[in-house]
């Protein structure tokens, strides 16, 4: 027998967040980021290159490749870039272009969070106990503010911040995993949405590169579906089933399958650097998922604590399999963030005083010191974080943009105003709690993608290191490059326009130069047939450079 329910929520608890302030958050949090900048060290610029090179022709969309090295099988993606390229081609930046579907992805995991965790919040099982004197929350505004909640959970989430912003296979899978907690969620409300979601989310994660994911859930929502008190979400057993057929056919169509499974035996620094991941990767989410599951345990068999909490295990046990794997421990955040918002209910006065408390004082001190670096730039006082930047970022030259400096004290005024707002007399609604956090976040991303873009681009981006190598081979020549990684080859070929050959041995190459990456510890290699040119440093934060080497004249292939 189930214990009584925890939640006891007012009606003015219940009270929804206001929506343009919500939308100015989120846009706040999604849009810094996408304009203005290169694609960035690695997986962002690899996947980029697979995705321009199928816009421009120069490689097949079944078998994408960059310098001849193939890409995995994780198609859906690149697709998806390749088509906005293709589409607004004619007007818009290669890289900007690739990067819009995915902004519009993040949208999409936001909006699938909320609706998720609203459909969840609206079973009975959920709904808060009516009060002795009446005042009780109305269903439908409670499952609202939970909701909201849940949103600001999210945003607030640090894993989500650098990831969620990035044009990767794996932002497509976070989308399909929203998509499918929404399908399971709604499946009692929506039946025909939630079929079609269920169809599509298992289908995706399969073509993005994550087949085994797509199963997991796949016997996870079906085991959950089946226990449910709810004859819909019995009926939806089916097309779960369905959606897992459909995601192992196609996973076997692209050759999706893979043993990734990285974890044999975990020595304690290993085990210690998995907690770290969980703990820093899923803050703020986190605490209040262990509180939910705490206060909630009698419950967990209920559909707004399983499908959360099921969803969520199987993104942490493939991290945990996968050797602590950030990119697939992200997915779980969706749920992690439904699950977070159904303790907000139950959160005692001093744990939400804490958060809040905490949340001021980190992000304001945050805010604070970009400022200070942000100034130091501009006018050389204080002297030393200037001098910082110069030596993370050598040859970068400070520039003024006059819409960054605007957006960056709007969004600190905001900050400010709000700090003034939560901690100067008691509020009531149940998401006030993660109002800071989120904030925070969305602050720091703010003011990082404005004031602090430039030097940050030019310090990740690979552009400055191919502008060295352009001092001795021209443009447009051909260079081989066995050995370099793939984002090393996409950065040859897109931002210096090299012919790139990356798979035939420099011993057989038609290629009149050469480049390889050497330790700066070790003395030029000396290779058979080949003249050493230059040596440039790939990064200066560590010891590896560009070794250039040229054919001489003489045994020039070409």
């Amino acid at each position: 027998m189930n214990s009584p329910n925890p939640a006891l929520v007012t009606r003015r608890a219940a009270q929804r967040l206001p929506r343009i302030p919500l939308l100015l958050l989120c846009a706040a949090y999604v849009l810094p980021g996408v304009f203005g900048r290169d694609p960035w060290k690695t997986a962002d610029i690899t996947a980029f290159g697979y995705m321009v090179n199928i816009a421009q022709g120069r490689t097949s969309w079944l078998a994408p490749t960059v310098g001849g090295l193939p890409a995995d099988a994780a198609l859906l993606p690149y697709w998806l870039g390749a088509s906005f390229i293709k589409l607004l081609g004619p007007w818009v930046d290669p890289a900007l272009a690739a990067r819009i579907p995915f902004a519009l992805l993040l949208v999409l995991v936001l909006v699938l969070t909320w609706y998720s965790t609203y459909h969840l919040a609206r079973t009975e099982a959920a709904q808060p106990l009516p009060l002795a004197f009446g005042g009780e929350a109305d269903p439908i505004d409670y499952a609202r503010a939970i909701a909201d909640g849940a949103l600001l959970a999210l945003i607030a989430s640090l894993g989500l911040l650098q990831l969620g912003h990035e044009t990767t296979p794996e932002l497509v899978q976070l989308a399909s995993v929203a998509l499918f907690v929404y399908a399971l969620a709604a499946s009692p409300f929506r039946a025909a949405q939630s079929r079609l979601a269920a169809l599509a989310a298992l289908a995706a994660l399969a073509a993005s590169g994550a087949p085994s994911i797509s199963m997991a859930l796949a016997v996870v929502g079906s085991m959950i579906c089946r226990a449910s008190g709810y004859e819909p979400a019995r009926r939806f057993v089916p097309w779960i089933a369905a959606g897992g057929v459909l995601a192992a056919a196609i996973a076997t169509l692209l050759g999706a399958w893979g043993w990734r499974v990285g974890v044999t035996q975990l020595s304690a620094n290993g085990t210690w650097e998995l907690v770290r991941l969980l703990v820093w990767f899923t803050w703020p989410a986190w605490p209040l998922a262990v509180w939910t599951v705490w206060r909630w345990r009698g419950h967990l068999s209920d559909r707004h604590i399983a499908i959360p909490l099921g969803c969520a295990a199987v993104s942490v046990l493939a991290s945990i399999t996968m050797g602590g794997s950030d990119r697939a421990l992200m997915l779980g955040l969706p749920p992690l963030a439904v699950l977070a918002a159904f303790a907000l209910p139950t959160l005692q006065r001093s744990a939400a005083a804490a958060i809040d408390w905490f949340s001021v004082c980190f992000f304001t001190i945050f805010a604070a010191a970009v400022w200070v670096v942000y100034i130091s730039m501009q006018t050389g006082i204080p002297a030393k974080p200037a001098a910082n930047i110069a030596r993370l970022s050598p040859g970068y030259t400070p520039r003024f943009s006059l819409l960054a400096l605007v957006l960056a004290i709007a969004g600190t005024v905001a900050w400010l105003w709000l700090v003034k707002w939560r901690t100067g007399r008691s509020r009531h609604p149940l998401w006030k709690s993660l109002v800071l956090p989120a904030s925070g976040v969305a602050l720091g991303w703010l003011l990082a993608m404005t004031l602090l873009l430039p030097p940050l681009d030019h310090a990740r981006s690979e552009r400055a290191l191919v502008q060295r190598i352009a001092l001795h081979i021209p443009s447009r020549d051909c260079i081989s490059a066995p050995g370099l990684s793939r984002a090393e080859v996409v950065a040859l070929e897109h931002l210096g326009g090299y012919r790139v050959d990356a798979v035939t041995p420099s011993s057989a190459t038609r290629c009149p130069f050469m480049l390889q990456m050497q330790t700066g510890a070790a003395p030029a290699a000396k290779v058979p047939g080949w003249d050493l040119l230059a040596r440039e440093r790939s990064n200066p934060s560590d010891d590896e450079f560009a070794a250039i080497y040229r054919r001489p004249p003489a045994a020039s292939k070409r």
